[in-house]
């Protein structure tokens, strides 16, 4: 059966088509595609994995036409966000006065 493995990295996006037997799981779509040899930096221990944008696990199993995806990790804590809104919206008041 064929499923899709997805990890994407700033200008490097990958979408691997990769052909598995039926009953195979997350992990081993993963190792068929190749992924890891292309993307050394992925660290499954660390890294979120999903089928379809849902978390899954890596020995979930795998129905035909699944996309894997691989999930980098957050780069900016989300609680900061509207803090660094808040900062820029100040900032921009103080240069109109």
């Amino acid at each position: 059966m064929q499923v899709s493995v997805a990890y994407v990295e700033p200008g490097q996006p990958l979408w691997l088509n990769v052909e598995v037997p039926e009953g195979s799981t997350v992990q081993q779509a993963i190792d068929l595609s190749g992924i890891l040899t292309r993307c050394p930096q992925v660290n499954l221990k660390k890294q979120k994995i999903g089928i379809y944008g849902k978390l899954t696990k890596l020995t979930a199993p795998l129905e035909a036409g699944d996309r894997v995806e691989i999930y980098r990790p957050i780069a900016v804590d989300p609680k900061k966000i509207p803090q660094r809104k808040i900062a820029a919206r100040d900032e921009e008041e103080d240069d109109d006065d």
